[in-house]
């Protein structure tokens, strides 16, 4: 009886013991929330994942991949802990923050990307399609609608009796993006022709939208005839198809991790606003961006500031770059990380800060 009493007595307290561990684990779990882009999505999640499975456990970030637009809503709003856009704060959103924070937001870049023409056309492979800078301009802007039009064939002798006669379906976003940003911000470079100007959201002269870089993907890979902008990464997870372009210097390149790097490699202003839309390089990929993350100057708890720092730093140390390449984003060189820290480093603590 004694040794049942006590065996009782132990598994009892064995499990008081344990609950109490896990609650206390759980109390000391830190949720950190963001929002926005989905042209650096892949690799956020990849990032903040692998963070918390082999360096911090008690740090867990979430990411709402809602496009630019909607997630600089959010850090307006207060809602979230830190944004990502591909586009920096401006205009009325820029002024709408300056007016209910009374600072300056920080925006530091993580990283860099390259956008690809996306397409869908039977019988015709991934980097067998060539477009060059008139072409593509065209198609854009509605001029060019069919897939067997002289322009194109002109452009693809190899493949001209493949092309199929097809009507052109333009996919473009439908939501606030940063992807769009860096495209129009290119379109208005390149495009002698392209007058709906620049931005995160524009008047598209022709084509269909879908919800961020997941739904032009999707779109393109439904419906044939399709051609599309997409981040690199999402067309390399979706096995998608991509054109070959002409650059300002007139070469046809295509997509890679160091023709992207040598687009971007060009001094990084104060602000971290680089905007490169138009690369000149002789083999510089044409269409690249930076992505940002856009944060507060003053956190209510210290602990939270803190993890935040920590698993950002983290991002741009080795483990964290070599996520960077494997996904085909670009990292950020080492003379900008250490401002980029600097910058972190310099965030304070305000029980009171605005939310």
């Amino acid at each position: 009886m004694r040794t049942l009493l006590s065996a009782s007595l132990f598994s009892l307290t064995a499990l008081t013991v344990g609950f109490l561990t896990a609650t206390s684990a759980q109390a000391q779990t830190v949720q950190i929330s963001g929002a926005g882009a989905t042209f650096p999505a892949p690799l956020l999640q990849r990032w903040f994942d692998a963070y918390n499975r082999t360096v911090d456990p008690t740090v867990q970030v979430s990411y709402q991949s809602v496009g630019s637009g909607a997630g600089l809503e959010q850090v307006i709003n207060g809602t979230v802990d830190f944004g990502v856009s591909e586009a920096p704060f401006s205009g009325a959103r820029l002024e709408g923050f300056r007016a209910k924070y009374r600072y300056e937001p920080l925006q530091l870049p993580l990283g860099g990307g390259a956008i690809e023409f996306a397409y869908n056309l039977p019988g015709i492979e991934d980097g067998e399609l060539i477009l060059k800078r008139e072409t593509y301009c065209g198609i854009v802007t509605g001029e060019i609608t069919r897939w067997d039009d002289n322009r194109i064939k002109a452009d693809n002798p190899g493949i001209a009796n493949k092309l199929p006669p097809l009507d052109i379906t333009w996919v473009h976003r439908s939501d606030g993006s940063g992807t769009t940003f860096v495209f129009t911000n290119h379109l208005k470079a390149a495009c002698p022709n392209w007058t709906a100007g620049a931005g995160t959201s524009v008047e598209w002269p022709v084509g269909i939208g879908a919800q961020g870089n997941e739904g032009v993907a999707a779109t393109i890979k439904q419906e044939p005839g399709t051609i599309g902008y997409v981040n690199q990464s999402y067309a390399k997870l979706e096995n998608m198809a991509t054109a070959r372009l002409e650059n300002k210097a007139g070469n046809i390149v295509e997509f890679s991790t160091e023709a992207a790097t040598s687009a971007l490699d060009a001094p990084i202003p104060d602000d971290f606003a680089l905007l490169v839309p138009d690369p000149e390089g002789p083999d510089d990929y044409l269409i690249v961006g930076l992505f940002w993350v856009m944060l507060y100057r003053e956190y209510p708890d210290q602990e939270k500031l803190t993890k935040l720092v920590e698993t950002l730093k983290w991002t741009q140390g080795p483990e964290g770059q070599a996520i960077t390449r494997e996904l085909d984003y670009i990292p950020m060189p080492e003379a900008a990380i250490q401002r980029i820290f600097a910058e972190l480093d310099a965030i304070t603590v305000n029980p009171n800060a605005v939310r």
